[in-house]
């Protein structure tokens, strides 16, 4: 596994994720946008809020230090730029800078708000709930979209219990504290070497599509979250192929180049390969592992790699060379098998 297929399979989800948003937001409504990120958030938050606590150095800390310590240390693991400002053990901010990971490029152009507002009510809402602390809340002073300055607020301990309301407010007036680079909390240097934090990276993105999919569902319904996840999985792959195969020195050539980048690019997921030459001149790739699927539902483990495997078509098809592409699973994953037309 090279760190080039590692970083390349990081873009890819990455930028898969951004046109599934972008495709959801164009066809679907601005409350079904909001439904979606609401959902997708709040089961990230619960799949790695607390979980992540000991990992990243912050057990023992005051909540709302804790809270933005822990936003600065897991989206600069996932590759995003945030800063860290205290106040006092009971107000520190959080400042995402630009060029923002969510809405990369000009994309942001094509996001509506209520992106931004169902993942704040959907995480930063709950941090408080999920410490058991009534009272730790989050201000909200600026948005991406709306054309302010970015995703900037603070978590706040009150000296009251919050109702449900008030755990997310919003105060665009305010301004937070000036910046100090020597405050910035970084991981525990022991335990997060430079393949680990590659790593890591990866697993942000990938972890999006995953919990993407599985919220789409349950907003849209199996059948159209298929038909849009699908179809934005077939237009990343077409669109990112020239970069990736760049990033791990792959030819545009025929069904054995293709075979080729495909490996390359499959080991980046920690997955393991196989090539052998097949008759009339193409050739098949032995996938196992399939890291994307592991610890899922067998009914998700099924519409999630039949999304997936469209990133990959879209890759092959974009070739100059006419290939033809089939995939099929096998007792150890999958069975790719590239022809000419």
């Amino acid at each position: 596994m090279t760190s080039n297929a590692i970083a390349a399979q990081a873009e890819l989800h990455h930028q898969y994720f951004l046109g599934l948003q972008l495709m959801v937001a164009v066809e679907e409504t601005k409350q079904t946008v909001y439904d979606w990120m609401f959902r997708l958030f709040r089961r990230q938050h619960e799949d790695k809020f607390l979980s992540s606590f000991e990992k990243l150095g912050l057990i023992g800390q005051p909540h709302a230090v804790a809270c933005a310590k822990y936003h600065v240390l897991s989206n600069g693991m996932g590759g995003v730029a945030v800063e860290y400002m205290e106040e006092t053990e009971t107000k520190a901010w959080v400042r995402f800078r630009y060029p923002r990971w969510m809405y990369a490029g000009p994309a942001i152009c094509g996001i509506p708000v209520e992106a931004s507002r169902g993942f704040l009510h959907g995480w930063y809402a709950q941090n408080g709930v999920s410490l058991g602390n009534p009272r730790l809340g989050y201000v909200c002073v600026s948005e991406d979209v709306t054309g302010q300055f970015g995703l900037c607020g603070y978590f706040k301990e009150y000296d009251h219990d919050l109702p449900d309301e008030e755990r997310l407010v919003f105060a665009p007036d305010e301004r937070p504290p000036a910046f100090d680079p020597a405050a910035q909390p970084a991981p525990p240097a022991s335990e997060w070497s430079e393949e680990r934090l590659a790593k890591a990276n990866r697993n942000y993105a990938m972890e999006y599509v995953r919990n993407g999919l599985r919220a789409l569902r349950e907003v849209v319904g199996p059948d159209r979250a298929m038909e849009l996840a699908k179809r934005a999985a077939r237009l990343t792959g077409l669109q990112n192929y020239a970069r990736m195969a760049a990033a791990v020195g792959a030819e545009d050539g025929g069904p054995a180049s293709a075979a080729h980048f495909l490996v390359s690019l499959l080991t980046g997921m920690g997955d393991d390969c196989r090539i052998e030459p097949v008759e009339a001149g193409g050739y098949r790739v032995q996938q196992s592992g399939l890291r994307i699927i592991r610890g899922l539902e067998d009914e998700l483990q099924a519409d999630l790699l039949a999304c997936w495997n469209e990133l990959w078509r879209g890759t092959i098809h974009a070739q100059r060379a006419f290939l033809q592409v089939a995939c099929a699973r096998s007792a150890e994953g999958q069975v790719w098998e590239i022809h000419s037309v």
